[in-house]
């Protein structure tokens, strides 16, 4: 298969690895010559420096050579840069390409997934040229896949049969791959699992223990899932590897970006400059107000989302934030948790 992938951070180039060292023919695109120029000459990229990327992935600065050339496109580009990306992809598509996303947030004007981003942008080009859409999201850390340590992750879009072709390209020893045609709810997960990690992160900023970040976990998947099952999800979806399962990796993992400006927030940092630190895209930021803005739409709760929200742009202190959390008006776990 020939593979271009829009995009050369490090999830990108994770990729990028494992599916040429399965045999297939892999090109990297990246906005930013320089990166594309150094990754030509080093075969290593920075934030890997212990790893040289195979001989046989192509990088490119010609985001038409990257489209013309290719069967299959990951659209793994930070989510702000989605549909700028996808405008600039627009004019090179192919008859019947297939493109997959590989971001994880909710465009804050829109309300829109990536891939809902992805076919607004693309418009009637999606019909005319027989596109085909859809999400890669799962507990996946790049730190561990440019390791071929083992990981699994789902392949969805509302066409089986599209899943079922992606699943069968990024199957192999070390990565495991599960179809779920419930796009909005797996691509909702990715999104609102980054808002509850930099949470996790905060109690460890705080230097709270296990029982309360258990409770958090478990607590902001019900969060989740109870916006997801309003905004028509399948209530399985939050059970499995994209909802529970990433939520897990993202809110337990010092790879985890939005974890880790979580834990500089519960320091004491504020949100521009806990971001500075990380030095990465911390996507639970972006997350937050669109987050705030669904929770309206669908007159549903998301205690825990609103605190956060509250103390990266209200300025809130995340103790007090905590304690009003714990002393919340009782009630049932099974009444508000299942139903």
């Amino acid at each position: 298969m020939r593979i271009g992938i829009l995009g050369a951070g490090t999830w990108g180039i994770a990729l990028a690895r494992m599916l040429c060292m399965s045999n297939h023919d892999v090109t990297v695109w990246s906005a930013l010559p320089q990166e594309i120029d150094d990754l030509s000459a080093t075969h290593i990229h920075p934030k890997f420096p212990d790893t040289v990327l195979p001989e046989g992935i192509r990088y490119s600065k010609d985001i038409a050579e990257v489209c013309g050339d290719n069967d299959m496109l990951i659209a793994a580009v930070p989510s702000v840069f989605i549909r700028s990306t996808m405008k600039t992809a627009a004019p090179h598509l192919r008859n019947g390409h297939v493109i997959i996303s590989v971001a994880k947030g909710i465009e804050e004007k829109t309300l829109f997934s990536m891939t809902e981003v992805i076919t607004d942008e693309l418009g009637d080009l999606v019909k005319e040229k027989d596109l085909r859409i859809a999400a890669l999201s799962g507990p996946t850390h790049a730190e561990e896949v440019i390791k071929s340590m083992p990981t699994t992750i789902i392949s969805s879009c509302p066409d089986l049969e599209t899943a079922e072709k992606i699943q069968d390209v990024f199957m192999n020893t070390c990565m495991r791959v599960y179809t779920n045609t419930d796009i909005r709810g797996v691509e909702l997960c990715g999104a609102l699992k980054n808002i509850i990690a930099i949470a996790s992160g905060m109690l460890i900023g705080l230097g709270l223990g296990d029982n309360i970040k258990a409770a958090l976990i478990t607590r902001g998947l019900a969060e989740i899932k109870r916006l997801g099952v309003k905004m028509g999800c399948q209530e399985q979806t939050f059970y499995g590897l994209a909802g529970m399962g990433d939520l897990i990796v993202t809110a337990l993992s010092v790879h985890s970006r939005n974890y880790q400006a979580g834990i500089l927030l519960g320091q004491g940092y504020g949100y521009k400059e806990a971001v500075e630190k990380v030095g990465m895209v911390v996507e639970g930021i972006n997350a937050l107000k669109p987050a705030m803005t669904l929770s309206q739409k669908y007159e549903t709760e998301l205690p825990i989302i609103s605190a956060v929200y509250s103390i990266v742009f209200e300025g809130a202190d995340p103790m007090a934030k905590l304690t009003g959390l714990m002393t919340r008006e009782k009630r049932s776990e099974l009444s508000e948790y299942y139903k």
